[in-house]
């Protein structure tokens, strides 16, 4: 029985043609992934079926009836519910009040709390996803607050589950549970849909594959008869190659180090402790780890945003004594950052601007304060074709550019700069394949040029592919240090959990 039906489904953005005429069917009690690089329309055409878009022409069909799907209201009464990749939950209620907020039970005019945490207890027993309904929502992991997301739309009757990007914030541990899950709402018949572009998840979870691009469906298989390469061919158009061969080159001079560092984190609590390592030129150095053990608290002192508590830091043989972002730069450092959006764009500045930041204030962009619009879009307009930016169009708001372009935008201001040490941390989170392997084509083309580079990343393969040398950091410490050829992920797994140490490579 079909569960969705989307027929020539059209919607068109004024610069986009966000999905051409989309036909798929879904069947009821599949657990069905829909697939594409960012920007392919997958998103687009989900958040149309759950009335957060208006497509411009084509049918909706739910459980073989036509419908007319103008709001979320309107999906929610069909039995679809959607948990976005940006969960849309309030910190300070608890898990009950998130879950029953516009439907709460009553009795008379009061709210009836108690009945619902009574409510929130039992359909979480009945699907296993087991919570606290009386924590506050702003103490609670990222896996927990998602199971309130789900939770929230179970309460509301939902059949059709559609989940945009669910794994994007999750550890490697919170993902299998979620799956779990997954399999568990399928076995009751749930229909689930799955966005992502993460190839090996979706192998593992779905029993059918979508896979768009550039708006077009171009196939659905059986996940029995397809893999990981034809998948990849099937979203990019081309075959995708991410076992990049290393830059076979000799690391030069120290470009980067720090010394005897210990950091508190904004709790107070020393989140990093007594860690030394360099950098050189023309190396990689990763930085491996279970989100949590210190990551964030050794790029915020190195942009200075935390101040260490001892320790120091030197860029070219030279301690910075005052570390601020500015002092960092102007010293030769650029910065891939993890959240693109808060830390690498001024989302409501457009392509133009964005690019130039951080060179706005020299010689040929600005003359006496005055900025030279010419040289700034004919530097902009070459980045974007150099970084292959799509749409390529200067004046777009850095905001209507899909994840995997608003990272080449970083890219291509960032290794403009006058640099010879990268801070990457986690430069492929969120990015589809295409994004990914671009990415480390361009880092690995940066240590050509005789870059030094820290890898920040929890990408095992990741940091197994690229990396020269590898840094192992539990609980606030470097517990190992290893190259990629004398070790395997499984090694630096146990090393991650803190039940293995390994001495340094001298």
């Amino acid at each position: 029985m079909e569960a969705l039906g989307v027929r020539n489904i059209v919607k068109q953005f004024p610069n986009v043609l966000a999905n051409d005429k989309v036909t798929l069917s879904i069947e009821k009690g599949e657990i069905f992934a829909l697939v594409g690089e960012n920007g392919a329309g997958k998103s687009t055409l989900m958040k149309i079926v759950y009335g957060l878009y208006t497509p411009n022409s084509g049918e909706i069909y739910v459980f073989g009836k036509k419908e007319d799907i103008k709001t979320p209201q309107d999906s929610i009464k069909l039995k679809i519910g959607m948990v976005h990749q940006e969960f849309m939950l309030i910190p300070r209620f608890t898990v009950t009040q998130n879950i029953v907020l516009g439907d709460e039970p009553h009795k008379g005019f009061v709210f009836d709390y108690l009945r619902a945490i009574s409510e929130v207890r039992e359909i979480s027993d009945k699907f296993g996803l087991k919570i606290d309904p009386t924590e506050k929502v702003e103490n609670l992991p990222v896996g927990i607050q998602q199971r309130v997301e789900i939770l929230k739309i179970l309460r509301r009757g939902a059949e059709i589950l559609i989940f945009d990007e669910p794994t994007a914030v999750l550890t490697p541990e919170e993902t299998s549970e979620l799956f779990k899950t997954l399999n568990a709402l399928k076995q009751d018949g749930k229909t689930i849909i799955f966005i992502s572009h993460k190839l090996n998840e979706v192998m593992e979870i779905a029993d059918r594959i979508g896979v768009m691009r550039r708006g077009e469906l171009q196939g659905i298989v059986n996940k029995s008869e397809t893999n990981e390469r034809e998948l990849a061919r099937m979203m990019v158009g081309r075959d995708v190659v991410l076992e990049l061969p290393k830059a076979n080159v000799k690391a030069g001079d120290e470009v980067f180090s720090v010394s005897n560092l210990n950091v508190k984190n904004t709790k107070g609590i020393l989140g990093l402790k007594g860690v030394s390592f360099s950098v050189h030129a023309r190396e990689i150095v990763g930085i491996a780890g279970v989100e949590g053990n210190g990551q964030a608290e050794l790029v915020n002192a190195i942009l200075g945003f935390l101040k260490p508590t001892s320790g120091k830091i030197s860029i070219n043989g030279k301690e910075i004594k005052l570390i601020t972002p500015y002092n960092m730069r102007t010293r030769g450092m650029s910065y891939i950052p993890e959240d693109r959006k808060r830390r690498g764009l001024v989302l409501p500045f457009r392509a133009r601007e964005n690019i130039i930041m951080g060179q706005h204030t020299l010689y040929p962009f600005s003359n006496r304060g005055i900025l030279n619009d010419k040289e700034i879009d004919a530097f902009a307009t070459k980045k974007l074709q150099e970084f292959d930016v799509r749409p390529p169009d200067i004046y777009s708001k850095a905001e209507s550019f899909s994840g995997g372009n608003q990272q080449k935008i970083i890219l291509a201001k960032e290794m403009s700069l006058k640099h010879n040490f990268l801070l990457a941390s986690q430069p492929t989170r969120g990015l589809d394949i295409g994004a990914t392997e671009f990415v480390y084509k361009m880092l690995v083309e940066e240590k050509k040029k005789g870059i030094g580079i820290l890898l920040i990343s929890l990408e095992l393969s990741e940091i197994m592919g690229l990396s020269d040398r590898i840094l192992v950091l539990y609980n606030g410490e470097i517990v190992g240090e290893v190259t990629p050829e004398e070790t395997t992920e499984e090694e630096l797994g146990l090393m991650m959990l803190g039940l293995k140490r390994k001495e340094r490579v001298q």
